[in-house]
């Protein structure tokens, strides 16, 4: 079945009314959701809902409602329900002007949503396709600092995306970059490491240790960061990990682009980010940042940046 195909079946249909909202239309689908374009009815303004739906284990009834394809799935639906819920509620408390707005979760039809800011602006992926990569260092480092101040909140808040790539990077009006679809996150709970059970990854920007199953943290994050800053160069994604696991040049490619417009430190940067073994990654987003910035002598100015105090975002919630 092609991929409009399952949208158009697995979606509910444009005019649905969930709970003071109005269904306009479904925008994608991923392995453990399904994404609307909805107006709020009491406001009249307009959102984004995430669907939990499970295409291995769930199914959409007449009515709507989200049931299990066989009586064995219901265990791991119900589990999903309670990670999809938990998860959610602990976004619900970010506040970050690069931080798409989770605004609240609801349950109906069997299953959980969550609703929000619904923000304009072009994915990541359209800047690098109409270059064909070869994106400037002043765009990387006029959009990354943010990028990675976001990413700063959700670990302080003990929350891993742990699917950055450039379809997950909306930039808006003046260039001001947005983290969004949080189909993978996972929340820390103030443990140093997780071991991922299950799990959305992208290939090529998941690190190996999420296709292992192994220890996760901010190192994981920073893998995916360093890939999409290659793909921004490059103009296409890195290996898989599993390839890179056979055959590794990826650190003779970025070298070679020293030779163009970039600089050492930041090809360095991306190199650091992009280490197969996670131990010798950056440890956290600020060990990222400084070396993303280094300079012989003088104040970091991405830290300068990464240090202020995070303001509220003006946006409706």
């Amino acid at each position: 079945m092609a991929k409009n195909e399952r949208l158009q079946v697995n979606a509910l249909p444009k005019g649905y009314r969930l709970p003071e909202y109005l269904i306009e239309k479904p925008i994608s689908e991923g392995g453990f959701s399904v994404v609307y374009l909805a107006t709020h009815l009491p406001t009249r303004s307009r959102v984004v809902i995430k669907e939990f739906f499970p295409v291995r284990y769930a199914k959409r009834i007449e009515t709507g409602r989200v049931e299990t394809i066989t009586e064995e799935a219901s265990r791991s639906y119900g589990m999903g329900i309670k990670r999809f819920f938990n998860e959610g509620s602990a976004l619900v408390k970010i506040n970050h002007p690069n931080v798409v707005h989770v605004t609240h979760l609801f349950r109906a039809n069997n299953t959980v949503y969550m609703v929000m800011t619904f923000e304009v602006g072009r994915d990541m992926r359209w800047y690098i396709k109409r270059k064909n990569g070869g994106l400037s260092e002043k765009f990387l480092r006029t959009v990354f600092p943010e990028v990675l101040s976001g990413m700063s909140e959700l670990h302080k808040n003990h929350i891993l995306h742990l699917d950055i790539k450039p379809a997950n990077i909306l930039l808006r009006t003046g260039g001001h970059p947005l983290l969004i679809d949080f189909g993978a996150v996972k929340h820390m709970k103030g443990a140093a490491n997780l071991e991922v059970k299950g799990h959305t990854l992208t290939q090529g920007f998941a690190p190996i240790e999420q296709h292992n199953h192994g220890n996760i943290g901010p190192w994981s994050d920073i893998y995916g960061i360093g890939a999409t800053m290659y793909s921004c160069i490059t103009g296409k994604p890195p290996p898989s990990a599993p390839e890179r696991v056979k055959k590794d040049k990826l650190e003779v490619v970025i070298r070679s682009f020293e030779k163009k417009k970039y600089s050492a430190s930041l090809l360095e940067a991306i190199i650091m980010a992009t280490k197969m073994d996670m131990t010798e990654r950056p440890q956290s987003i600020e060990e990222f940042m400084e070396l993303l910035d280094a300079e012989p002598a003088g104040k970091s100015k991405i830290m300068t940046f990464l240090n202020r105090p995070v303001l509220g975002t003006g946006r409706k919630s």
